[in-house]
């Protein structure tokens, strides 16, 4: 049963990017790049999760595949180091995009049996969340911890700044998830949405400002000069340790947090928790947005039904 008890969540002060025109030129001229050999050594494996296809991809102290109901096959963890973050495709089958606990990306396109390293023009820092691009599979955004959201047009050969990291609560705040919503924004593009240590936002994909989620789209939210209370918001003050947006519906999110596991119907103004088991990381499946799975401390959980039932903890 799901549970409609909703707490308040902080207000996000907004500004525009102060870096974003310096992108371009930085990852061109390669101001920033770090060769593989100058990077630490491979660190810890973190908690993520994607679907690629009909199969999981679990990044859990080890990398593992599950193809279907199967069992669990252990793959090569890519060389540059740990993964802390996962992203696919539903149009790219076999592509996924790596993370690294200790700076840079890594993408295999054979399902995560191989991996290149994707990192040329990125700081060297954890990249703490990565997705790709709802209508374009081709690119990929990358969140930098200490540094901003970084984006790819190539599948990761090159890099460039897309957007400082969000002003909230009067500091910049690290991006702990990442996810592309394929909704219109009402500025031409669709929206990123991200989330911090203290809660969710979003910025539309043509990079003018992070903001609140609430009703209507980035015009309305320009139009009226200040943001918008949402109707029921996630709980305040938590860490989003993982975002999903469900590619064959895109109002459906999944988000994973210490309290649990939300649901929002209506891409993210009202939230309601469909789990009290906490989350680490969360993923949904490409063409049934009712099947759910998410990483908890005691293994997977899953769902079939949106969250109104969920299965014992999966060893993995």
């Amino acid at each position: 049963m799901k549970d409609t008890n909703m707490t308040t969540t902080p207000r996000y002060s907004i500004r525009l990017s102060r870096r974003a025109f310096l992108g371009a030129t930085a990852a061109g001229a390669g101001l920033i790049s770090q060769p593989l050999g100058a990077r630490a050594a491979p660190a810890a494996t973190g908690s993520a999760i994607a679907f690629d296809g009909d199969s999981l991809i679990l990044a859990k102290d080890t990398l593992s595949r599950r193809d279907g109901d199967g069992g669990w096959i252990e793959l090569p963890a890519p060389a540059a180091g740990g993964i802390l973050s996962l992203a696919t495709h539903p149009g790219r089958a076999g592509r996924i995009a790596a993370g690294l606990t200790s700076g840079g990306m890594a993408l295999s396109e054979d399902g995560g049996r191989r991996w290149e390293a994707r990192s040329q023009g990125l700081p060297d820092a954890p990249v703490t969340a990565v997705t790709v691009a709802a209508a374009e599979p081709d690119t990929i955004y990358a969140a930098i911890r200490g540094d901003g959201l970084w984006k790819s047009e190539d599948a990761g050969r090159s890099w460039a700044l897309a957007m400082d990291r969000p002003w909230l609560a009067d500091a910049e705040r690290d991006l702990t998830a990442l996810a592309s919503v394929d909704l219109a924004t009402g500025m031409g593009g669709i929206w990123i949405y991200a989330g911090t240590e203290l809660g969710i936002t979003r910025v539309p994909d043509c990079f003018c400002r992070w903001q609140d989620v609430q009703p209507g789209d980035a015009m309305d939210a320009l139009a009226s000069g200040k943001p918008a209370p949402s109707e029921a918001p996630l709980p305040e003050g938590e860490t989003i340790n993982g975002l999903a947006s469900a590619a064959s519906l895109p109002t459906r999110l999944y988000a994973a947090l210490p309290s649990g596991i939300w649901e929002s119907q209506d891409a993210g103004v009202v939230w309601s928790q469909i789990s009290g088991t906490g989350a680490l990381a969360v993923a949904v499946h490409p063409t049934n947005a009712d099947h759910v799975v998410a990483v908890t401390g005691d293994g997977l959980v899953q769902s079939r039904d949106g969250g109104a039932n969920w299965t014992a903890p999966i060893p993995a």
